[in-house]
């Protein structure tokens, strides 16, 4: 097993360094990196981004739930698609979690909750609206988050863990991107069942819900728009791409591709309606 997980992360690792390649930090972006939210000093750190022009202003955060499988990657994976976030007028938040098979699940789902828990515990020092925390994932990072949304909404749902999420807290509202809504289609390694769509309860945040048309993912995505539809959640479904231009798994990472630039704006304009009186660039 654990060779077959060394191919997994090779081989996604070399895709991410191709598409990244060249990429460097932009000038209008301020960062903060390696920043401890837990006391795991390698797995439990994140980095802030925000808009130069923003100074210390309070702004509207966007967290990021990384993908890979619930296997691989890490917040450097995503550091230049979260920093064009920040670029769009947000304080972004990026941070790592810890891997199964090492870390088995759902311990990527614990430290999902202690981030957004830093996030809130430190609004002031780092310029950080409380009152509007958003938040994006894709993959197996958008499973993840969906599970999160769950157990801020659902006390079946929370009740199944020994963790808990911020007291009284749940996400503006959310982007779920390419994902991958059951766990147990994993099949690397044993797992919990534990599936999103099943706890998905009127309170789940409003969601922009995105694939693609060449996403292996795609109907899975439909299947959690069925779920938030049932629950009569607020939601948008975006299908990017044509039959004769597709658009593969998560290309909204890829900065450079122009169909990306579309999907994020989609997604920020989406977040900017519960950003009352602007604040966002």
């Amino acid at each position: 097993m654990s060779k077959k997980i060394d191919q997994i992360r090779r081989e996604i690792k070399a895709n991410d360094d191709r598409r990244d390649a060249g990429l460097t930090t932009p000038g209008d972006v301020a960062r903060e990196d390696d920043i401890p939210y837990g006391p795991d000093p390698t797995w439990q750190i994140l980095d802030v981004y925000r808009p130069k022009n923003a100074g210390s202003a309070p702004l509207p955060v966007i967290v990021n739930v990384h993908g890979g499988g619930w296997v691989y990657g890490t917040k450097e994976t995503y550091q230049f698609y979260c920093m064009d976030l920040a670029r769009r007028g947000f304080a972004v938040v990026n941070f790592t979690y810890r891997l199964a098979p090492e870390f088995p699940f759902p311990a990527c789902v614990e430290d999902t909750c202690a981030a957004f828990k830093w996030v809130l515990q430190n609004a002031a020092k780092y310029g950080f609206d409380k009152e509007r925390v958003f938040a994006v994932g894709d993959s197996a990072g958008a499973h993840i988050l969906a599970l999160f949304c769950d157990l801020c909404t659902d006390p079946a749902c929370a009740a199944r863990y020994a963790f808990s999420p911020p007291e009284g807290f749940v996400p503006t509202a959310v982007a779920l991107n390419c994902g991958a809504y059951q766990y147990r289609r994993c099949r690397l390694f044993p797992v919990p069942s534990a599936d999103a769509e099943k706890f998905v309860t009127g309170s789940f945040p409003p969601a922009f819900l995105m694939t693609s048309t060449g996403d292996f993912l795609k109907k899975a995505a439909l299947k959690m728009a069925g779920a938030l539809q049932k629950a009569n959640v607020p939601f948008e479904l975006h299908f990017y791409g044509t039959p004769e231009k597709l658009l593969g798994h998560v290309f909204h990472c890829d900065i450079r591709d122009p169909d990306a630039a579309v999907c994020n704006d989609d997604e920020c304009a989406f977040f900017r309606r519960f950003c009352p009186g602007g604040g966002v660039g």
